[in-house]
């Protein structure tokens, strides 16, 4: 059968008797044909060019809170209308993974033409920084200016993201996007929401299955005579995670250990500044050098040998091309493509400085290794000097201004955490006094500022008294998977955190700056 059109309401009715699409397998779409999606074959699927937008739009954001960790149905209960049997059967769950596009100015836009004309089980390719980040199957359409205004705001032209698409088989790639654009679009980057039709998609599928070298299977391969081999397990983020809490096994030298712990923040920093992932040998002994001589051994030679012998046995690490200075080093495909998720990068940061590098100065080691925004919890903002800033009190702030580009902030929303208070501080309990009333101050869980960029929410917020805002953004205490507020230090118990009913804290937020800490679970 084929599926209706949009109409009206722009809904359309996805044949599904089971949760199948609530899977990331990448074998989706095989089990959607199946129980009749309306596409006879693969060759119908069209194309979706969706720019995933950068920090000022929110883009960052928007695709960590709805794509990658998805949106909890039960929270939007109020706002999915008569589409909430439709999203709660494709996602059983009751994650929903959903992205939007704000309507379109004229109606012979290539923006108007894919909102008017894609499809279910059509593929969406985001883009982002001349890449293309992530891969999806469309499950469903959904036309909701409420649903979209309560999950991702409205932009500065006071339109939201209305025009909906539920995803199934969310898989995160990195390739550039330039080979595929100039054949489909004849530009090199993408400005628009475009659709590209299903027989230019056939003409160039071949040409993203060779971007994509392996990185994801390919949906309908090519035949080949060659006996198919085993694919080899991709690393998962708590393998990560392990593999970096137990650096110092087995290793009877602690000052290798910390070699490790700084060549791998080295590497991280790399990657943040966009640069690769492997580097010549010599790089490394010239730049990380003298980084271990004022954080780390004094026998810089024989350390980066051993360093490198390290880091290759806890499968983290690898060596391509001939052995010496000729020899490119780095972080190994998996770890990078790990390490392009914001979580993964703070909490990578915060457990290599917590486990291995309490004693150092580490808000200079950051700065060094270009990783300065990891150093508190509310990050940097662009040309900015001092101080991370507060969204400010009552009573005035107290904290020193400053110039420059700053995201961003709501500053009502600070007045009503402090207001739902009543200006007591959620983790000692007290309400400082002044001569005109109480003081308290409003601190981000996640950052606003870089890297972090945080969502500017009341859910991403707390109400501190001045000392234990300073110490939330230092990284001093976090909160556990309990709401229980503990010292990254030793993870010693101060008390728990106190939460009005009426207060819903988003736990992701608190995950993201957990990992700041140095006190993710794995």
């Amino acid at each position: 059968m084929r599926l209706a059109d949009r109409g009206s309401a722009r809904t359309v009715t996805l044949a599904i008797a089971t949760g199948m699409a609530d899977t990331n397998s990448l074998h989706w779409y095989e089990n959607l044909i199946t129980m009749g999606n309306g596409y006879d074959t693969e060759d119908a699927v069209q194309w979706i060019l969706q720019p995933r937008g950068g920090p000022a739009k929110r883009g960052p954001q928007n695709f960590e809170h709805s794509v990658r960790k998805g949106i909890r149905l039960a929270e939007y209960e109020g706002v999915l209308g008569s589409h909430a049997e439709l999203l709660n059967r494709i996602f059983p769950s009751g994650v929903a993974r959903l992205w939007g596009a704000t309507p379109a100015a004229v109606p012979w836009h290539v923006k108007a033409d894919a909102i008017r004309n894609e499809k279910v089980g059509d593929e969406v390719l985001f883009y982002a920084e001349g890449k293309f980040i992530a891969k999806a199957r469309i499950l469903a359409l959904v036309h909701s200016p409420e649903l979209a205004e309560a999950v991702w705001g409205a932009d500065e032209d006071q339109k939201t993201w209305e025009h909906i698409v539920a995803l199934g088989g969310v898989v995160e790639i990195d390739i550039p996007a330039a080979p595929l654009l100039t054949k489909v679009v004849n530009r090199p980057d993408l400005r628009s929401l475009t659709r590209i039709p299903a027989d230019v998609r056939q003409q160039h599928l071949s040409l993203l299955y060779s971007l994509l070298d392996g990185q994801i299977p390919q949906e309908n391969p090519q035949p080949s005579e060659e006996k198919p081999t085993a694919s080899v397990p991709r690393m998962r983020r708590e393998e990560l995670l392990q593999a970096l809490g137990t650096l110092d096994a087995d290793t009877p030298d602690e000052q290798h250990t910390r070699d490790a712990s700084l060549t791998l923040l080295w590497a991280v920093g790399r990657l943040v500044s966009g640069q690769s992932r492997l580097a010549p040998r010599d790089l490394y002994a010239k730049e990380i050098g003298p980084l271990l001589l004022d954080f780390g051994a004094q026998d810089v030679d024989v350390t980066l040998d051993h360093t490198f012998r390290h880091l290759q046995d806890t499968g983290l690490w690898q060596t391509e091309g001939t052995v010496g200075s000729a020899a490119a080093v780095g972080l190994k495909p998996d770890v990078a493509r790990l390490l392009q998720r914001p979580l993964a990068r703070a909490e990578v940061v915060g457990l290599l400085c917590t486990s291995y590098l309490q004693d150092a100065d580490q808000e200079a080691l950051l700065e060094r290794v270009g990783l300065a925004g990891f150093a508190n919890a509310e990050g940097t903002a662009d040309d900015e000097s001092g101080e991370p800033g507060s969204e400010g009190s009552s009573a005035g702030s107290g904290r020193r201004q400053v110039n420059g580009s700053r995201p961003d902030r709501d500053p009502q929303l600070a007045e009503k955490i402090k207001a739902l208070y009543g200006h007591q501080c959620q983790v000692c309990g007290e309400r400082l006094q002044t001569r005109f009333g109480h003081y308290s101050e409003a601190g981000h869980i996640q950052g606003v500022g870089r890297p972090h960029e945080g969502p500017d929410k009341l859910s991403n917020m707390l109400c501190l008294c001045p000392n234990h805002h300073v110490q939330f953004d230092k990284l001093f205490f976090f909160i556990d998977e309990d709401w229980n507020v503990r010292r990254s230090s030793d993870g010693k118990l101060i008390r728990a955190l106190i939460r009005r009913p009426t207060h819903h804290i988003d736990e992701a937020c608190v995950e993201y700056h957990r990992g700041l800490c140095g006190r993710s679970r794995f």
